[in-house]
């Protein structure tokens, strides 16, 4: 066989097995991405054997998580996000201390090591916008004003969670390193709020150079090399990729329809974004949840990180009326990638042992099933009108 027969294989069973299980959830009325999550546990090492997570598969997810969060991100103007920012801004705020808190307390209460009491709250604070804005696509709310605050939310939490991350690296050597963690807090808050606030008028100038292109499909090329771009300078600071992704895709949304960014961009997705949450059910070693006492400390863990995530970003969002603020503490739940990297960080830096590290990984995996089943319920007798939202919210 080529050598490049086993990974065509391979992402082969990931799509096929994927797409199905999101169409037999589709007719199950539930979110297609819950069936291509449990189609990556049951393809996975833990069952089936058939998907095995590995560097060139992550790749390709990477890809699917980015190219995902960039068509979402055309999809939000960035008028938008300022119209619900201080709102947005207090959901994070509070989705990000009562999280960390609980879970930092109750590893304490458990009498364990204050270093993994750090990794399991810093494991608990960040979401995964992926899952969450999947779900408000698929139902078509994006315009909504929920979904405005939970997307503007998520980018925030992403930059507070990731500092919190550098943070807990920081303490795994013993101290922590302020003048590095005042470095990255600067280039993360910077860096959004640069894109946030100055990315489409950049693209605004950029608009007649793009007129006089002749290559077909020009705009679109662009964009997609604004998406990478970003996403890779998101890497280089310590921000996720999908965050670039995302923000590359809010400076371009103004001039997604004139330019026909969506129509080009959601095949894309489409295609790439199912590898992305196969393989993050794949991750999960269903055997190590039999160690004697996880399974204990993983239902606790999870319960603590739904409700830290409904109570703190529920207040956070009050003003919008308690169902609309139920609806963004559901979206806000999903820890599914963040919550992965903290446990790897912490395996991988020896300051974790492998039984909290599997505790990290269960409760990122039913947090992330958790919340699109209940946000579709709670979304369901919405409508898909946008709404409108004074700048004081």
């Amino acid at each position: 066989m080529n050598h490049t027969d086993p990974l065509l294989l391979e992402l082969f069973v990931m799509f096929a097995g994927g797409k199905l299980l999101a169409e037999v959830f589709e007719r199950l009325r539930q979110p297609a991405v819950v069936g291509e999550l449990l189609a990556g546990v049951l393809l996975g090492p833990s069952l089936l054997g058939l998907v095995h997570p590995n560097d060139l598969t992550r790749g390709v997810a990477e890809m699917g998580a980015i190219f995902l969060l960039f068509a979402i991100g055309l999809e939000t103007k960035p008028r938008d996000l300022q119209e619900v920012g201080w709102t947005a801004m207090l959901v994070a705020f509070l989705g990000v201390l009562l999280p960390f808190l609980l879970g930092f307390g109750y590893l304490k209460l458990l009498a364990s090591s204050s270093v993994e009491a750090i990794f399991i709250g810093a494991a608990m604070v960040a979401t995964s916008v992926g899952i969450t804005a999947r779900v408000l696509e698929d139902m078509g709310v994006l315009n909504s004003r929920v979904a405005r605050v939970i997307l503007g939310a998520a980018v925030i939490d992403d930059v507070l969670g990731m500092i919190v991350l550098a943070v807990v690296s920081s303490l795994s050597a013993g101290k922590v390193n302020y003048v590095s963690l005042a470095v990255v807090t600067v280039e993360a808050v910077g860096f959004t709020v640069l894109v946030v606030l100055f990315g489409s008028r950049l693209v605004g100038h950029m608009e007649p150079s793009v007129a006089r292109l002749r290559a077909r499909n020009s705009a679109f090329t662009l964009s997609i090399l604004l998406c990478l771009g970003l996403s890779l300078a998101s890497l280089y600071i310590g921000l996720a990729a999908i965050i670039g992704a995302f923000l590359a895709g809010l400076a371009l949304a103004e001039r997604s329809e004139r330019w026909k960014l969506r129509e080009n961009a959601h095949p894309l997705s489409e295609f790439l974004a199912p590898f992305f949450f196969v393989l993050l059910g794949a991750e999960v070693n269903l055997r190590t949840f039999l160690q004697p006492g996880l399974i204990v400390m993983l239902v606790v863990i999870t319960i603590l990180a739904i409700l830290s995530k409904l109570l703190g970003c529920g207040l956070g969002s009050l003003r919008m009326g308690w169902k609309d603020a139920a609806r963004v503490g559901i979206g806000m739940v999903p820890r599914g990638e963040v919550g992965l990297i903290v446990a790897a960080v912490g395996l991988r830096l020896h300051t974790i042992s492998e039984g909290i590290y599997t505790v990290i990984v269960g409760m990122s995996i039913l947090t992330t099933l958790f919340a699109p089943p209940v946000l579709k319920l709670t979304l369901a007798k919405r409508t898909a009108a946008p709404v409108f939202v004074s700048p004081e919210s």
